[in-house]
């Protein structure tokens, strides 16, 4: 087994002295073996030390790489915990995203694309300023939005629809989110080893259908709503037209 000075560890596994020493403090990287003055590390502790770097870069706080790291010395699966975790946080759309520029929105929107309105759409996400260029996290949603606006919509109201629709859609997939979880983590825990890779295949298997139930329910939604709506226009269609006879 190769042995390792904590120099030559950092740099084996892309880290800085420093960290190696602040894991060592904070309980999550075992010591050294001690040989005089001198502390020797082992394959067990560069694999240990790319796996905190791993989960740093997750966004995992230390208490929380404590935790895991203890699940994982008590029995569980690390790589089956990470899984189930890449499971829940992959990106639901795989749609990527755009750029545009202030020109091109002065053009598509005309003038409506106001430093008002486009700091608005900042603010909800639509837009992400990129120096003097922006990002444009949904190309399909700035395009539904743009062609809202040359069918005569005014821009303000169809920044308000957006964030009327980004909260009722909220409490749909807090809905489905917590009515899937309570039946898949009745007790709210990580299970464990044996079904964590179960539930990852659960929670992979449903990612397809919660998108097909929320497009047929809205699809049916929107029939019966365009419906209900174009028959109330001709029924008062119809009612002015007798009372000016």
């Amino acid at each position: 087994m190769t042995e390792y000075r904590i120099d030559d560890l950092a740099r084996e596994a892309g880290t800085t002295v420093r960290n190696v020493r602040v894991y060592q403090d904070r309980g999550l990287l075992m010591p050294p073996r001690k040989q005089g003055r001198t502390g020797y590390y082992s394959d067990v502790h560069l694999a240990r030390l790319r796996l905190i770097s791993r989960l740093l870069e997750r966004g995992y706080t230390f208490a929380t790489i404590g935790e895991l790291l203890a699940a994982w010395q008590e029995g569980k699966a690390l790589e089956d915990l990470l899984g189930l975790e890449e499971a829940v946080t992959r990106p639901w759309s795989q749609e990527q995203p755009g750029r545009t520029t202030l020109t091109e929105l002065r053009r598509a929107l005309g003038r409506q694309a106001t430093p008002g309105a486009l700091a608005r759409a900042c603010e909800l996400g639509l837009l992400q300023r990129a120096g003097r260029a922006f990002v444009v996290p949904s190309p399909k949603l700035l395009e539904a939005g743009t062609d809202l606006v040359r069918a005569g919509v005014p821009l303000p109201v169809v920044l308000d629809l957006a964030e009327s629709l980004r909260a009722d859609l909220k409490v749909v997939a807090h809905r489905f989110v917590d009515t899937v979880l309570t039946n898949l983590l009745p007790d709210g825990q990580i299970p464990d080893t044996e079904r964590v890779a179960e539930l990852t295949a659960h929670i992979s298997t449903l990612r397809p259908l919660a998108v097909q139930a929320v497009e047929a329910v809205f699809a049916t939604a929107m029939e019966a709503e365009v419906g209900g709506a174009l028959g109330r226009a001709l029924t008062a269609g119809a009612t002015r037209g007798a009372r000016s006879r």
